[in-house]
């Protein structure tokens, strides 16, 4: 029996439904790198869709498949098949039926029992106890406490030792991000050779489809039918260019206060939770969509509780949470060296992976050359962290709102918190005069940034747990 999730066909060929197959196509002339890397570290042994997009960028695409290859692959405490149902937990809590089916397959290839497969019922009690963290780590991971690893750590039958436990940790928040990159890019489900029409069943994700069918040609007409559309994302480029611009030679001028700094974090934190606009949430009558209740029913066997979600850090009248100040447990100081003392190497891996996306630049913005994209690549970066409630004192949170306009905003949100939810429409509604690569890009920094929030609360927890 085919333990795969059943879905519709993709509406547009090639590896995105957002990207035009041509443009990932060019991008694909410097092969021989991407083959070179395919063969070197990938797990399925081919080229898939996520792998493709990704390679608009061959520079991070290596720093991904060696880590992804040694979570997978490589020594580590957990064994192969563990590895792979882990990922299946992480990517079912955001419906993301493309790493399900992805990772189902390689369970069975390495040896997972395929009575698993049914559900979680028919897990061992000890990966059922990853449950909550993966719900946290997921949604909420500023709620992950000491207690979360005692309980799993407590001695018992079914205890985790600290590197297992590090090892799922790391899978999880991998998987978790990774979703987020594959709703944000509209990877499409693989076309698969070992079936007759060509397509392995693989959901593209709940509002796709009808997003695609629905509004979106209509505004896309609109759009390119008159001149005003690329009038007005023309001016909108020049518009960010300058307020780089400004903000630059603002910061050469003054510094702010410590205090000013701090009130403008708040201030953006709560303006987080304004972003959330009428189309994040599609009603779509479920009936005429048939295929998402089953995606929904298949998917739901690899969850607890899958009505738990997102909700912002920054919920109005509700003070009580600590923001993370992120100079008291960093990366950099903290949890790199726990990450790595428990798990070794990953740690490097992880490290390289994080600085590679941050410092990738090709100083282009669109059409202009010679851009310093520091300022931006930094907003989009802590916005994120800002959404998981991570404050940089170092850093004014002014720029944010100067650089990020409100319907790139959304997408963030969206790709971020609620990935399951993007839509093409809010994917073409920002950057209009951007290439598809720089979305790409910002789409590798939210999904680093996402999985650097989620380690951040979970090692801090750990390192509690130690002292």
């Amino acid at each position: 029996m085919d333990k795969r999730i059943r879905v519709s066909q993709p509406l547009t060929r090639g590896p995105s439904a957002f990207i035009p197959e041509k443009e990932v196509v060019q991008a694909n002339t410097v092969v021989e790198r991407t083959n070179f890397l395919v063969e070197e570290y990938s797990t399925s042994g081919r080229l898939d869709n996520i792998t493709q997009v990704m390679s608009l960028h061959t520079q991070y695409l290596e720093s991904f498949l060696r880590s992804q290859f040694y979570m997978l692959r490589m020594d580590g405490p957990l064994p192969l098949p563990y590895r792979h149902y882990i990922a299946i937990m992480a990517a079912a809590r955001h419906q993301c039926s493309y790493l399900i089916n992805m990772h189902v397959d390689e369970f069975l290839k390495t040896g997972g029992i395929a009575e698993w497969l049914n559900g979680l019922e028919y897990v061992p009690q000890r990966l059922k106890n990853l449950n909550e963290i993966n719900k946290l780590l997921a949604h909420r991971p500023w709620l992950i406490t000491k207690e979360h690893i005692q309980k799993l750590v407590k001695t018992g039958e079914n205890n985790w030792s600290l590197p297992e436990l590090v090892h799922a940790v790391v899978l999880l928040a991998h998987y978790h991000a990774l979703a987020s990159f594959v709703f944000g890019s509209g990877i499409n489900p693989e076309r698969d050779p070992e079936i007759s029409n060509g397509f392995r069943l693989i959901s593209v994700n709940n509002f796709c489809v009808c997003d695609l069918a629905n509004d979106n040609n209509i505004e896309n007409a609109s759009l390119s039918g008159s001149n005003f559309g690329i009038v007005d994302s023309l001016s909108e480029l020049e518009a960010l260019m300058e307020r780089m611009k400004r903000l630059q030679e603002e910061r050469e001028d003054e510094e702010a206060s410590q205090e000013e700094m701090s009130t403008r974090f708040e201030k953006e934190k709560k303006e987080s939770l304004f972003v959330v606009s009428g189309d994040t949430f599609h009603s779509f009558p479920y009936s005429e969509f048939e295929d998402d209740m089953i995606i929904t029913s298949d998917v739901s066997r690899y969850i607890e509780d899958p009505g738990f979600g997102y909700e912002d850090f920054a919920r109005r009248g509700e003070e009580h949470l600590p923001t993370f100040r992120a100079q008291d447990y960093t990366w950099e100081n903290h949890g790199f060296s726990l990450v790595n003392r428990l798990y070794s190497d990953i740690g490097h891996l992880l490290d390289e992976k994080f600085r590679m996306v941050y410092n990738l630049t090709y100083n282009t913005m669109a059409t202009h050359e010679d851009v310093d994209t520091t300022m931006l690549r930094r907003a989009l970066f802590n916005y994120v962290h800002c959404m998981f409630g991570i404050r940089y004192d170092d850093y004014d949170y002014g720029e944010v709102n100067q650089l990020l306009e409100r319907s790139l905003k959304v997408y963030i949100k969206t790709v971020t918190c609620y990935p399951e939810r993007t839509t093409k429409r809010m994917y073409d509604s920002y950057w209009r005069q951007f290439k598809h690569s720089e979305k790409v890009h910002v789409n590798l920094l939210l999904m680093e940034a996402r999985m650097q929030a989620e380690l951040l609360y979970a090692l801090r927890a750990i390192t509690r747990h130690l002292t």
